[in-house]
């Protein structure tokens, strides 16, 4: 019963999120300072865990195949579809959920406790269409953008490694980026990376929009947050792939 009223609630509460705003520029405002928080600022751990993962990738590869006849371009071409169909996407907003999730449930679960929401509202302004939409919205916009970087640097990475270490020429990966080519696995990095951005945000929001009590129940909206989104962006991982490229 409580899982069945804690969806309730969650379904009401984005019912009420894409209004029609009061003022627009004062939303527009809000929308840019969180494409700054949400996009910008989680550009430096993005590009450390793509270029390392695409790192591994390629090494653990090389590894795997070093006493089977396989020809060594074969590594640019896991690398790259790994990244782009999975480690991109699902790894990186397993990351952001870590870091952008639990900001946002600390942001709104504090301004609930210090009743700076229902300010808000007493001033006639539907904070969950100030507070919530706009920084759905900006995660819609804003981690595809971080979910393409993340997948091009995590190549890079790969190539850095390979070159690096020796296993294989700069000549050799780039004709693997180039084998087997199928623009339906962008197409599905950019599906993935919309439906995790949104679970993310929303599942955040929703969990510190709600907090009742004090610093304590902040700290648990937050942990929430973050177990919540990363079990979700899993399940629908898989649901996504079954759909897609399950048949």
């Amino acid at each position: 019963m409580n899982i069945l009223h804690h969806f309730g609630a969650y379904i009401l509460l984005l019912g009420s999120i894409f209004r029609r705003p009061e003022k627009w520029k004062m939303y527009m405002r809000e929308l840019f300072k969180q494409m700054n928080e949400i996009g910008i600022t989680s550009i430096p751990i993005i590009a450390v865990v793509a270029l390392f993962i695409g790192a591994v990738t390629a090494i653990q590869f090389a590894y795997q195949i070093k006493d089977f006849l396989v020809p060594l371009y074969y590594i640019g071409f896991i690398v790259r579809d790994s990244m782009i169909i999975e480690m991109a996407p699902t790894i990186s907003c397993m990351v952001l959920a870590g870091k952008v999730g639990s900001n946002i449930a600390s942001e709104l679960g504090n301004m609930r406790i210090t009743e700076q929401i229902d300010a808000l509202e007493i001033m006639g302004v539907n904070t969950a269409s100030y507070l919530i939409g706009t920084k759905v919205v900006a995660a819609l916009l804003m981690i595809p953008l971080l979910i393409i970087l993340a997948a091009g640097l995590g190549i890079l990475g790969g190539l850095i490694a390979t070159v690096a270490s020796g296993i294989s020429t700069a000549a050799e990966f780039d004709r693997g980026l180039h084998a087997f080519y199928e623009p339906f696995n962008v197409i599905l990095m950019m599906i993935k990376g919309t439906t995790f951005a949104y679970l993310l945000s929303t599942i955040s929001c929703y969990q510190g929009y709600n907090v009742r009590g004090g610093a304590i129940e902040i700290g648990q909206a937050s942990t929430r947050a973050v177990v919540y989104s990363n079990i979700l962006i899993l399940i629908f991982d898989y649901l996504i792939a079954f759909i897609l490229l399950g048949k």
